[in-house]
């Protein structure tokens, strides 16, 4: 669909610089999707996978993989291509496709329309729930019983119920501290 140099907004890494590749297609269908736009992956051209890649590794060796859904394609050519070029390689994925490619840190947003295949569980180095309303709360407890002790985890309010949700979110964080607060800083900072 696109793709562009930025600093990552969210999780683990935000506040880095980070080049992200944004695959066209998805169709876990979440109502509150910011980047709805992805979902029909007939609206966006194909590119060239290396091309994409020399691209990106010129600007910064840190690599997130998004979309839409990217594990909805085999990504091992794209992969490939930028670990040959020393790229670290991020994806943020809601989990419902098979993995593919060759993947230095998976950021894990399960979907309660599309659940994750049960393997990336156990290979998933962040949890990021979304949390819309008072029961994703339950819904991110189920998750984060599914994940590595390793995993790091992440409470997100949807957008457009930060200011509502977030007051929530701390409190259930104090409450629970093995869970950390994500904040959308790209949204605040105004970049993609």
């Amino acid at each position: 669909m696109e793709h562009f140099y930025t600093l990552q907004g969210e999780g683990a890494y935000t506040g880095n610089a980070a080049y992200f590749i944004r695959l066209g297609g998805c169709d876990v269908g979440c109502h509150w999707c910011d980047v709805k736009e992805s979902w029909n992956p007939d609206l966006h051209p194909l590119m060239n996978a290396e091309e994409v890649a020399e691209t990106a590794a010129k600007h910064c060796k840190t690599i997130v993989l998004t979309g839409g859904e990217p594990l909805m394609y085999n990504l091992e050519v794209l992969t490939k291509k930028l670990k040959e070029l020393g790229c670290e390689i991020h994806i943020e994925t809601s989990g419902a496709y098979e993995m593919s490619g060759i993947l230095d840190w998976i950021t894990l947003s399960p979907k309660k329309t599309k659940l994750p295949t049960e393997d990336i569980y156990a290979k998933a180095h962040e949890l990021k729930m979304i949390v819309y309303n008072n029961s994703d709360f339950k819904f991110a407890e189920e998750q984060a019983s599914k994940v590595s002790a390793n995993c790091e985890l992440y409470l997100q309010s949807e957008w457009s119920k930060r200011n509502e949700m977030y007051p929530k979110i701390t409190d259930f964080i104090l409450a629970n501290p093995k869970w950390k607060a994500s904040v959308q800083t790209h949204k605040y900072l105004n970049i993609p």
